[in-house]
C-alpha cells in the first residue's frame, strides 16, 4: 500500500499544479477556474458503496435498470485493492471518479455477472463492428476477459484518468504475481457515446430550417465521446462501436444541447488485446499531458 499512496499523492500534486497554472493563464478571459487538488484511493467498502452505485447507474444511462447495481457495486468492492477512486475532500468523502477491472470467468455464475455477459452478447450481435466480442464471450474458455468500469460525475476533468488506468496496470501486475486470477487476454471496457439528432421541440409548430433538415438526414451519422479517452483507447482496439441502449430512453429534448439538436446517448464497446493495453495507456498519458 505504500507504494500505491506515493503514487497517489504524487498524482494529485501534479494536477493541481496544471489547473492553478491554467486559471493563471485565463486571468483575462471571463471563464472562472477553480483550483481543486484530486486524490486517488483504493476503492473503500465503508463508504464508497453510494458513491459507486450513482456512478454506475450514470455509466449504463437507461439500461442501468437492466442490473442489479447494489450487488455489481459490491462485487467491486469486494477486490479493494484493485482499481482507483478519485475524491476531493478526503478518503471518507463519496467518489468523483472511478475505474476497475472484473474477471468475467471467474464471476460468470455471479447473477450480476451473468446478467451482465448476456447483455454484451445481445449488444454485440445487433451491431456488426462488434461481433467479434460476441464470438469471444462466447468461446470463454480461450479468452480471459477483463471487463474495465469506468465513469467520473460531469465536468470532473478527463486529466484524472491517465493515473488510474497506469495504477490499475500495476496492480494487475502485483495480483498476477501473487497468483491471482488476472492475467487477462483481453480488457473489454464499457463506455458511452452520443449523436446529435434533430429536436421535436416545436416541430408541428416551426418549419424546419435548411441546417435542421441537414441535420435530421445527416445528424446522426457522427459518433461523440462523453469519455475523450475512448477515441485514444480505441486507436489500439482489435474492435469497437457505439450500440443502442435496450431500453427506450427520453426524447432528445429531455437532453437537449444549447443548439438547435438534442443528443441520443449510445452504449460502446472498446475491445483491447492484453499485449496492447500497456500501450493503449501510454498513449493516454502521451495525449492528455500534451491537452
Amino acid at each position: 500500500m505504500a507504494k500505491r499512496k506515493e503514487i497517489d499523492n504524487n498524482r494529485g500534486g501534479e494536477l493541481k499544479s496544471e489547473e492553478s497554472s491554467s486559471e493563471e493563464s485565463s486571468s483575462d478571459d471571463d471563464t472562472n477556474m477553480l483550483d481543486v487538488e484530486f486524490e486517488w484511493f483504493d476503492p473503500q467498502p465503508e463508504h464508497d458503496f453510494h458513491g459507486l452505485k450513482t456512478l454506475l447507474r450514470q455509466l449504463f444511462d437507461v439500461d442501468a435498470q437492466s442490473f442489479d447495481l447494489s450487488a455489481l457495486t459490491d462485487l467491486i468492492l469486494a477486490q479493494p485493492l484493485l482499481g482507483s477512486t478519485v475524491k476531493v475532500d478526503g478518503n471518507e468523502t463519496d467518489p468523483y471518479a472511478f475505474l476497475t477491472v472484473l474477471n468475467l470467468h471467474e464471476h460468470k455464475d455471479t447473477p450480476v455477472v451473468e446478467k451482465m455477459i448476456t447483455y454484451i452478447r445481445a449488444q454485440a450481435k445487433r451491431t456488426g463492428a462488434l461481433s467479434e466480442i460476441d464470438d469471444l464471450v462466447e468461446n470463454a474458455a480461450n479468452a480471459r476477459i477483463g471487463l474495465v468500469l469506468t465513469e467520473r460525475l460531469v465536468n470532473i476533468p478527463s486529466e484524472v484518468v491517465p493515473p488510474m488506468y497506469k495504477m490499475l496496470l500495476e496492480e494487475i501486475s502485483w495480483a498476477i504475481e501473487e497468483k491471482e486470477p488476472y492475467d487477462f487476454t483481453h480488457y473489454l471496457i464499457l463506455s458511452k457515446t452520443y449523436r446529435e439528432i434533430a429536436s421535436a421541440l416545436d416541430e408541428e409548430d416551426t418549419p424546419k430550417s435548411k441546417k435542421q433538415k441537414k441535420a435530421s438526414k445527416k445528424g446522426t451519422s457522427e459518433v461523440f465521446y462523453f469519455h475523450p479517452e475512448d477515441e485514444v483507447l480505441q486507436r489500439h482496439a482489435l474492435c469497437s462501436g457505439s450500440y443502442e441502449y435496450l431500453v427506450e430512453g427520453a426524447k432528445s429534448d429531455s437532453k437537449r444541447t444549447f443548439q438547435e439538436l438534442g443528443i441520443k446517448p449510445e452504449g460502446h464497446m472498446i475491445l483491447i488485446v492484453a499485449n496492447k493495453f500497456e500501450a493503449a495507456v501510454k498513449g493516454l498519458q502521451e495525449y492528455f499531458s500534451q491537452s
